[in-house]
C-alpha cells in the first residue's frame, strides 16, 4: 500500500505575528487585546494587525480569559417574543458598540427555558455580562449568573430586579401619549388593540393602562380589542366594527395599525373620517400609507450608552446597580388622525 505524506499547516501563534511585525509578543498582546494602559504608536498597531491578518492569527479566547480573570463574552438571550424593526435596530447598534469596546456578543436562543431556569443555562457559558430583555428573570437567577462569573447583569423591561442593573421602559407613557392625542382630536369612543401573541402582554397591558390613565375623568370610553397578527383576525374585527361603535383606535404599534387599517378600509370604514388610527414606533412604512399613519415616536436608549454601562459594570462589579428610565414617547401627527 502506497503511503502519502500530508503536511498539516501549523496554527499561527502570537510569536509568529511578533516575528513578522518586528515587535515583542507583549506588544502583539497589547494591540490585539485593545489594551489602553500601554501607549503604542498607531503605525505599530497597524503593523501588528496586518501581520495577524496575513498569518490568519486569531487570539485564543479561553487563554485570554484566563489571563484577564474573566471572558469578554456578553450574552444576549434571544427575545422569546416577536420584536419589530425598532427593537431590532437598537440591538444591532448595541452589538456594534460592544464590539467597539472589545466584547464578543453572543445571542442565545433557548426555546422553552424561562426565568431562573434560563439563567442556569446562560451561566454554563460563563459570560462576563448578560443583557436580559423583557421580564421573567428574578433575584435567584441574578445570583446564579454572578456566582458563575458574570460581572454585570442588565435587564431591559418594565421593572427592576434586585442585584441587576436596570433600564426601565415605561410603556404606560406610550399609551398615555396616544390616548391624550386621540382625545384632543375630539375622539371619545376609543379602542385599544391588545395583541393575542404570547409574550406581548408585558408591553400591551401597560399601553392599555396608559390610555385609560390619559382619559380618566373625561367623557371618553376605552375598549380593549384582542387582535392576532393575521389578516383573518383583522378582517373579523373590521366586520363587526359597526356594532363596536368606536371613533378611534390606538393599534398597539405601527405593524398592527397597518394590518387593521387595511382591513377597515376593505370593509368600507373611512380613515380618519369614521375612525382615527394611531400606532407606535414611527416606522418608515407608516409614512408610505394612504392616509399616512399617525404614531407615537419611541426614543430608545442609545447603543453606546448601554454598552458603556456594561463596560463600567464589568470594570467595577461591586458597584451599586444603576437604574435608568430610558423610554421617551411623543406623538407624530399625520393624516390618519
Amino acid at each position: 500500500m502506497r503511503s502519502v505524506m500530508v503536511q498539516i499547516p501549523n496554527t499561527p501563534t502570537s510569536a509568529d505575528v511578533a516575528r513578522l511585525a518586528g515587535v515583542s509578543r507583549a506588544t502583539v498582546s497589547y494591540v490585539l487585546n485593545n489594551t489602553s494602559a500601554v501607549r503604542i504608536s498607531e503605525p505599530t498597531r497597524r503593523r501588528v494587525r496586518e501581520a495577524a491578518r496575513e498569518l490568519g492569527y486569531v487570539p485564543h479566547a479561553a487563554a485570554r480569559s484566563l489571563r484577564a480573570g474573566h471572558s469578554r463574552m456578553v450574552l444576549m438571550p434571544a427575545p422569546a417574543i416577536p420584536v419589530g424593526p425598532l427593537y431590532s435596530g437598537f440591538l444591532n447598534e448595541l452589538q456594534g458598540e460592544l464590539g467597539r469596546l472589545d466584547y464578543t456578543v453572543v445571542q442565545y436562543g433557548a426555546v422553552g427555558l424561562q426565568g431562573d431556569e434560563a439563567a442556569r443555562a446562560w451561566a454554563e457559558l460563563r459570560p462576563v455580562a448578560v443583557l436580559v430583555p423583557g421580564a421573567g428573570l428574578g433575584p435567584q437567577g441574578v445570583g446564579v449568573l454572578k456566582r458563575s462569573g458574570a460581572r454585570a447583569v442588565v435587564t431591559l423591561g418594565p421593572g427592576r430586579v434586585d442585584g441587576a442593573h436596570a433600564l426601565l421602559m415605561d410603556h404606560d407613557a406610550v399609551g398615555e401619549c396616544a390616548g391624550a392625542h386621540l382625545h384632543a382630536r375630539g375622539r371619545r369612543r376609543i379602542g385599544v388593540v391588545v395583541p393575542e401573541e404570547s409574550g406581548l402582554e408585558v408591553y400591551s397591558r401597560p399601553r392599555l393602562a396608559g390610555v385609560r390613565r390619559a382619559l380618566r375623568g373625561t367623557d371618553a370610553a376605552v375598549t380593549g380589542l384582542p387582535l392576532a397578527y393575521t389578516e383573518e383576525s383583522a378582517s373579523q374585527l373590521a366586520a363587526r366594527w359597526g356594532e363596536l361603535d368606536l371613533d378611534a383606535v390606538f393599534a398597539y404599534n405601527d405593524e398592527y395599525a397597518m394590518l387593521l387599517m387595511r382591513a377597515l378600509q376593505d370593509a368600507g370604514v373611512r380613515i380618519p373620517e369614521d375612525v382615527a388610527v394611531i400606532g407606535a414606533d414611527d416606522l418608515m412604512l407608516g409614512r408610505l400609507l394612504r392616509p399616512r399613519l399617525s404614531t407615537v415616536h419611541i426614543e430608545l436608549p442609545s447603543g453606546r450608552d448601554l454598552a458603556e454601562l456594561v463596560d463600567r459594570a464589568v470594570r467595577d462589579p461591586g458597584a451599586e446597580p444603576e437604574v435608568h428610565k430610558v423610554l421617551g414617547a411623543s406623538v407624530v401627527q399625520r393624516e390618519s388622525t
